[in-house]
């Protein structure tokens, strides 16, 4: 039996959302990248109207700099241990995605605590996607927390960023049903095939509500 088709989306709004405007995305990473992939795939696809101007990375062992070769994507690599603290890694983000004109940053699996100096340079325009049903389970490990707390449903959030830790407004989440058998690592996986289902959605939505 295929359980990922048990979970479902839950939005206030429309889950089909096509933009008028080509969006300017800046992505940040820090490991993988499969997020970052289904972003990219779905541009191609001619599902999401939007162009991926940069992707950063702070881990040099991340393997979504293979990804963003694969799609042509220009990749930069801002090692947060080359930074005195994190105000200064965010200012160095945020002169690179304003040097390519970027209108929307997306968090796609990026392992840092962000600043007000990357808030503050896009109000309301950076995106994060959190393997859990937020405001339940925020921060690391959100998988074996649903896990340890023993709940029968869990899933993944896209929402608005700001400087609470996985706060903000919420755009769309996915609810993904926890097996008896599971482990950190079965539940993973079917938490990342409806993240890879409701980044983009979530992209949309947040453009549509800025335009409204």
């Amino acid at each position: 039996m295929d359980h990922s088709s048990s979970s479902f989306i839950i939005s206030p709004y429309p889950q089909s959302i096509k933009l008028d405007k080509t969006l300017k995305l800046g992505v940040m990473a820090s490991g993988s990248g499969s997020n970052f992939e289904a972003i990219a795939r779905s541009i191609d696809e001619g599902e999401l109207n939007a162009k991926i101007e940069l992707l950063i990375y702070n881990n040099p062992e991340a393997t979504v700099k293979n990804r963003a070769q694969k799609y042509q994507i220009p990749s930069l690599l801002l090692n947060h241990r080359d930074f005195p603290h994190r105000k200064a890694l965010d200012r160095a983000i945020v002169e690179e995605f304003k040097a390519r004109d970027v209108e929307w940053v997306i968090m796609a699996g990026w392992m840092r605590i962000v600043t007000e100096e990357l808030l503050k340079a896009f109000p309301q325009r950076v995106i994060n996607i959190h393997p859990s049903l937020l405001p339940s389970f925020k921060g690391i490990n959100a998988i074996e927390q649903a896990l340890d707390a023993q709940v029968k449903i869990t899933g993944c959030t896209v929402h608005l960023v700001d400087l609470e830790v996985d706060s903000g407004p919420i755009l769309v989440q996915a609810a993904v049903p926890i097996l008896p058998n599971d482990t950190p690592e079965t539940l993973h996986q079917r938490i990342q095939i409806q993240e890879h289902r409701i980044i983009t959605q979530g992209i949309a939505i947040a453009s549509a509500l800025q335009r409204s």
